[in-house]
């Protein structure tokens, strides 16, 4: 049984927290089911930090609780360009697979609800994208974050390959 939410948080610190997926996960012992509960938790401060992690517990709250720990710990930072991205990029974690395209101001995020939860923490407003393997939830949140994690800016690039920008 999978339940989705779309529970949207403000912490303390300014970091918007978005519980993506609830599962219900059944043990089977030699006197019968023993429930338990698994929340996968995306973590941003809308300014170009992302991080997702996973909560296991009997209950939900707790579950959804150890998930923010966990997101907050694992955050990166993702090279971002106004509202969009720099550049077109396909990130794939397991068998998710998500293409990225950066989009003109106004377009809105164009995306599925798992994505769209670690696009709007991150602050990008402007993009398009597309599922193109696996519809779990749990890859797709992967698959995005690693996406991001290899953006990098004409700047950047031009830093490393030691040539101007207007060279690239």
């Amino acid at each position: 049984m999978i339940e989705k939410m779309a529970r949207q948080q403000q912490n303390d610190g300014g970091l918007k927290e978005t519980v993506v997926v609830v599962n219900r996960v059944a043990k089977v012992v030699k006197g019968g089911k023993r429930f338990s509960m698994n929340a996968l938790v995306v973590v941003g401060d809308k300014n170009g930090k992302v991080g997702c992690g996973i909560g296991k517990a009997k209950e939900i709250q707790t579950a959804i609780k150890k998930g923010s720990v966990r997101a907050f710990k694992h955050m990166v930072s993702v090279q971002l360009k106004g509202s969009t991205i720099p550049h077109e990029i396909i990130g794939v974690s397991g068998a998710g697979k998500v293409l990225l395209k950066p989009a003109v101001p106004g377009t809105g995020v164009i995306a599925c609800e798992a994505v769209r939860a670690v696009l709007e923490a991150v602050g990008i407003r402007d993009i398009l994208t597309k599922s193109m393997r696996s519809s779990n939830s749990f890859n797709v949140v992967y698959a995005t974050i690693e996406a991001l994690k290899e953006l990098r800016l004409r700047e950047e690039i031009a830093k490393i390959l030691k040539k101007e920008v207007v060279e690239i």
